[in-house]
């Protein structure tokens, strides 16, 4: 399948829209700092480059693949892509072409006009800067002005008070604790936060990420 261009504003639409807007196909999203790619096996050595720089897979608040399971991660991101559940990215920071990190749609339901962001992580170079503002704001806007979604989630381990505070900062709402919610690799059972952001919010949120990183387009955080 081609892999297509996607502006990141878009008129508004209708909220009825008719549920084949939610096409799950393989799309460029960028903005003027950040480019987020399909991923694709020649994103992988940039990726475990991101990966090793903070060791992201030690931390257990996550599950961030170790550098040499990147080809199963791929191979399981490419077989949810097949069934229309999941659609992957390579995060790029446009000035240095550098792979930051990958982020990615996930559990899309064209019937309930919902789905989720997650299995986001950033280099640790990369955290709290432009870079998860920014690609935030191009998956939001193609959720909400593309899909035509209703409802975006993002969920985070209850022990990840970061990850907590960048999800709230984004202008996202908490809406509670799923408790018991996942295994981890270390066998502890997560509780899960789960945040949400509707269509009538999405206006003001759109406004004030914009905001924020005309305000600082290199340390939006």
């Amino acid at each position: 399948m081609p892999v297509m261009t996607d502006p990141e504003a878009r008129a508004p639409v209708a909220p009825n829209a008719p549920l084949d807007a939610v096409r799950v196909e393989k799309r460029v999203l960028e903005n003027a700092t950040v480019r987020l790619e399909p991923l694709a096996a020649h994103h992988l050595p940039g990726l475990a480059s991101a990966i090793h720089d903070g060791e992201l897979w030690q931390l257990p608040v996550t599950n961030v693949p170790h550098p040499d399971d990147l080809p199963q991660f791929l191979a399981d991101a490419e077989a949810a892509y097949a069934i229309g559940r999941d659609l992957s990215f390579a995060t790029i920071d446009r000035a240095s072409g550098e792979v930051a990190g990958s982020t990615r749609f996930r559990f899309i339901e064209p019937t309930h006009r919902r789905a989720e962001i997650g299995f986001t992580f950033i280099a640790r170079r990369w955290q709290r800067t432009h870079i998860n503002t920014s690609a935030k704001l191009l998956m939001l806007t193609h959720a909400f002005e593309v899909w035509l979604l209703n409802r975006v989630e993002l969920l985070t381990d209850v022990r990840n008070q970061a990850s907590r505070t960048a999800i709230a900062r984004i202008g996202a709402t908490q809406e509670g604790i799923l408790r018991q919610h996942m295994v981890m690799r270390d066998g502890h059972v997560r509780d899960s936060v789960i945040f949400s952001l509707t269509r009538p919010e999405w206006p003001a949120v759109k406004a004030a990420l914009q905001a924020r990183i005309a305000a600082d387009p290199v340390a939006a955080a």
